[in-house]
């Protein structure tokens, strides 16, 4: 059987959906400990699964329980529920409950899975297609984002996307800050440092405007962003204004500057700022 890691996103399930029926296996309700929370779903095809409901023994009698049903074509019979305590009888010590809902669908079931399973993204919105843009692309994909990605030059981006990214051209590039989603994580990297302070400025005046920016981050030195404050300052900008915007960027301790490594650091820090379902 093979396995895909499709845990965020709805795409490559509803695409095999079209194809050949499943069984979506989905935690309904927790108590206690449990390895996902409620609404993680995990798709069963004949040769194929798609996400994870936390893996061990719990996933395996469940994948056992799909496959049957996946058998079985009968109007009367094509969902059920199962409940878990994670005790020692399943070789697991969570200690919790946890509640499944299967049901077998197909490509009529698509629409209605499409809104069922989405879920909630957090916005983001990466300024700047360089190394480390690109590399950062390739991590927030597969995680709980809908990203826009901005930059002021043209012929930047890749010619495809993952479904979660949008591609912005915007010139001046600070400009497109006015339109971003409330409740964006805005992520500063463009190619100029010229372009970088005009964002952090135009996000710093949103901030001050509407307050619905939680996350302003600035790649950069600490020596970067010693002359960006003055320069902001200068602009009007107060200590407790500018003390919003988080510089350099990523969790400490990751000193590792390839782009990648950058990357891996940057999105652990913006799921440090939301509270992912």
């Amino acid at each position: 059987m093979v396995f895909c890691n499709t845990s965020h996103h709805t795409g490559p399930f509803l695409e095999r959906l079209a194809l050949e029926p499943a069984v979506l296996v989905q935690v309904q309700a927790t108590q206690g400990s449990a390895p996902r929370e409620a609404g993680t779903w995990m798709a069963v095809f004949a040769d194929v699964l798609m996400g994870t409901i936390g893996g061990g023994h719990l996933e395996y009698e469940a994948i056992a329980r799909a496959r049957a049903l996946l058998q079985v074509d009968t109007p009367g019979h094509r969902e059920e529920s199962m409940r878990f305590a994670l005790g020692p009888s399943l070789g697991q010590c969570c200690g919790g409950v946890v509640q499944l809902q299967l049901q077998r669908v197909s490509e009529a079931d698509a629409p209605g899975l499409a809104m069922r399973l989405q879920g909630t993204l957090q916005p983001v919105a990466l300024f700047g297609g360089g190394h480390v843009g690109h590399a950062l692309v390739r991590v927030l994909a597969s995680l709980p984002f809908a990203l826009t990605w901005i930059d002021s030059r043209d012929g930047v981006f890749p010619a495809s996307v993952p479904g979660n990214v949008v591609c912005e051209h915007s010139d001046p590039v600070h400009s497109a800050v006015r339109s971003l989603a409330p409740q964006s994580r805005v992520l500063i990297m463009s190619f100029s440092h010229a372009e970088d302070l005009d964002v952090v400025a135009a996000c710093l005046q949103r901030q001050r405007d509407r307050a619905d920016l939680p996350y302003v981050g600035l790649i950069g030195s600490r020596t970067k962003w010693a002359t960006f404050r003055h320069r902001l300052e200068a602009k009007g900008f107060t200590p407790g204004e500018l003390a919003h915007v988080t510089s350099p960027i990523g969790v400490p301790g990751i000193s590792g500057k390839e782009p990648e490594v950058i990357a891996v650091a940057v999105a652990a820090q913006l799921l440090q700022t939301v509270n992912v379902k």
